[in-house]
C-alpha cells in the first residue's frame, strides 16, 4: 500500500518529467512523432499474448469483485479490441498535424508583420475509467498534437494499463523520444488524482473521462483547467414547417441508435401543429423498439405516455427512456432548451430557411444542428479523426475536442530592426 506522502511524492515525481518530455515533443517534427505511433502500434500487435494476460488478471478480479457484464465487457482487452487500438493509433498518425501552423499574417504601420502559430498545450493530464483502451486514444492524441501525457486509468484495468503503458515507452523509446512523454499512473490510490489536479506548476489541462460523480469531483476539486461536460441532455425540435419523414427517422435514430452514450436525444420537443400528426407514429416506433415514453398534458392526450415531471426534463437518461413536451412555437422550444439543456447538442427539423438560421444562431450549445440525428455530434463524425472528449466549456475548446483543441495559439511578430517610436 502506498502511502498519502509516497504518492504525492511520485505525482511530482511524474510532473517534473512530464514537463521536461512537453519542451522535448514541441521540437519533435511531424514525421518523428508519426514514427512513434506507428511504432506503438508494432509493439502492441507483439504484444497480444502479455496484454491479454494481463487483462485476465483485471477481469478476474472485476468478477471477484462483481462488475457486472457490461462493465466487464468494456474491460476486457479481446483481439477486435486490439486491432482497433492499432487502427486507431495508424489513423491518428494520418491525420494533419496542427503544431506550428501559422495563419493570420499581416503588416502593421510600423512594418511589422504579425501573426499567430498554432502550439502544444504542453502537459495534459486524463483521468478515465474502465476502458483500457483509452489508454491508446489519449496517448495517441497527445503525441499527435505535441503534449506530454500524464494519464490515470481507473484501478480495476491497472494491469491492462501498465502493460499498454509497456507498448507505449517502447514506441516512444524506439524513435529517440523520452519515455516520460506519456506517462501511465502506477498506483491505484485515489490521493493520486488528488494530485494531478492540482499541480499547475506541471499540468497545463486536465480531461476527465467517466461517469457525472468523477466529473464533478474533478471540477470542484481542480486548480488547473479543466475540458470537461457533465451532461449530455440533448434536444430535437420537430418544428412545425417540417418534413415529417425527416423528422420521423431523425427523432428514431436520434435516440435509439445507442442509449448509454452523451450525444443521444433525451427529451423530443414537438410543434403542437404537427404534433397529431407524428407523436402516434414516432410512439409506436419508439414502444416496438422498447423506450419509455414520459409526456407533458398535451403529449399524454395524443399518445400513451406516462406523465412527466420536472425532474425529468432535467434528466440524462441513458437508457430506453424519452420525455416528450408539444410547444406552441419555435420561441417555447427554445425557452425549453436553454432552462434545462446541459448545452451539448440541439437540433431542429425544418424545411424552413430562416427558422433553422433563428435555432442555431439563438440556442446556445456546443453543437446545434437542422435536419440531422444528434448522434452525428462526434469528433469521428466531424471529421476530426478522433477525439478526447466533448467540451460544453465556452473556453478554448468546445464540442468534440480533436487535435486542434489540444493546441493554443499565440502571437508571433516578424521584424525587420523596427523600434518603438
Amino acid at each position: 500500500m502506498v502511502d498519502t506522502v509516497s504518492v504525492a511524492e511520485y505525482m511530482v515525481q511524474v510532473g517534473r518529467q512530464a514537463r521536461a518530455a512537453s519542451r522535448v515533443l514541441v521540437a519533435a517534427s511531424t514525421k518523428v512523432k508519426n514514427d512513434a505511433l506507428h511504432a506503438m502500434a508494432h509493439e502492441l500487435d507483439t504484444a497480444r499474448e502479455a496484454l491479454a494476460a494481463e487483462n485476465a488478471k483485471d477481469l478476474a478480479a472485476g468478477r471477484a469483485n462483481g462488475l457486472d457484464a457490461a462493465l466487464l465487457d468494456r474491460l476486457a482487452l479481446k483481439p477486435a479490441t486490439i486491432d482497433g487500438m492499432i487502427e486507431g493509433l495508424q489513423q491518428v498518425a494520418a491525420l494533419p498535424d496542427p503544431c506550428g501552423e501559422i495563419t493570420d499574417m499581416s503588416y502593421r504601420p510600423s512594418g511589422i508583420q504579425v501573426g499567430k502559430m498554432r502550439m502544444p498545450l504542453g502537459v495534459v493530464g486524463i483521468i478515465y475509467e474502465s476502458r483500457p483502451n483509452v489508454t491508446i486514444d489519449a496517448a495517441s492524441l497527445c503525441l499527435k498534437s505535441g503534449n506530454a501525457a500524464i494519464l490515470r486509468g481507473g484501478s480495476e484495468a491497472i494491469h491492462s494499463n501498465r502493460a499498454i503503458a509497456d507498448c507505449i515507452a517502447r514506441g516512444l523509446s524506439a524513435v529517440g523520444l523520452p519515455e516520460t512523454c506519456v506517462q501511465v499512473v502506477q498506483t491505484t490510490d485515489r490521493a493520486a488524482v488528488g494530485a494531478l489536479i492540482t499541480m499547475p506548476e506541471f499540468v497545463d489541462v486536465i480531461v476527465p473521462r467517466g461517469g457525472k460523480g468523477l466529473i464533478e469531483r474533478i471540477s470542484s476539486e481542480a486548480s488547473v483547467p479543466v475540458i470537461k461536460h457533465l451532461d449530455g441532455i440533448c434536444h430535437v425540435y420537430i418544428d412545425a414547417k417540417a418534413d415529417l419523414d425527416k423528422a420521423f427517422a431523425i427523432a428514431l435514430n436520434a435516440k435509439t441508435h445507442r442509449y448509454g452514450v452523451c450525444n443521444a436525444m433525451e427529451t423530443l420537443l414537438v410543434d403542437a401543429a404537427v404534433a397529431k400528426a407524428i407523436l402516434p407514429r414516432l410512439a409506436d416506433a419508439f414502444s416496438a423498439e422498447g423506450v419509455e415514453l414520459r409526456g407533458c398534458d398535451k403529449t399524454c392526450a395524443i399518445i400513451s405516455a406516462t406523465a412527466a415531471s420536472d425532474e425529468d426534463w432535467a434528466t440524462e437518461y441513458l437508457a430506453p427512456v424519452l420525455s416528450i413536451k408539444v410547444v406552441e412555437s419555435l420561441e417555447e422550444a427554445m425557452d425549453h432548451i436553454a432552462r434545462y439543456s446541459s448545452q451539448h447538442t440541439e437540433a431542429i427539423v425544418t424545411e424552413d430557411y430562416s427558422r433553422g438560421r433563428r435555432f442555431i444562431t439563438e440556442v446556445d450549445s456546443s453543437s446545434v444542428m437542422i435536419n440531422a440525428s444528434t448522434r452525428f455530434a462526434d469528433g469521428f463524425e466531424y471529421g476530426l479523426g478522433a477525439e478526447i472528449g466533448i467540451s460544453t466549456d465556452k473556453i478554448h475548446a468546445r464540442g468534440p475536442v480533436g487535435l486542434e483543441g489540444l493546441t493554443s495559439q499565440k502571437w508571433i511578430v516578424f521584424g525587420d530592426g523596427q523600434i518603438r517610436h
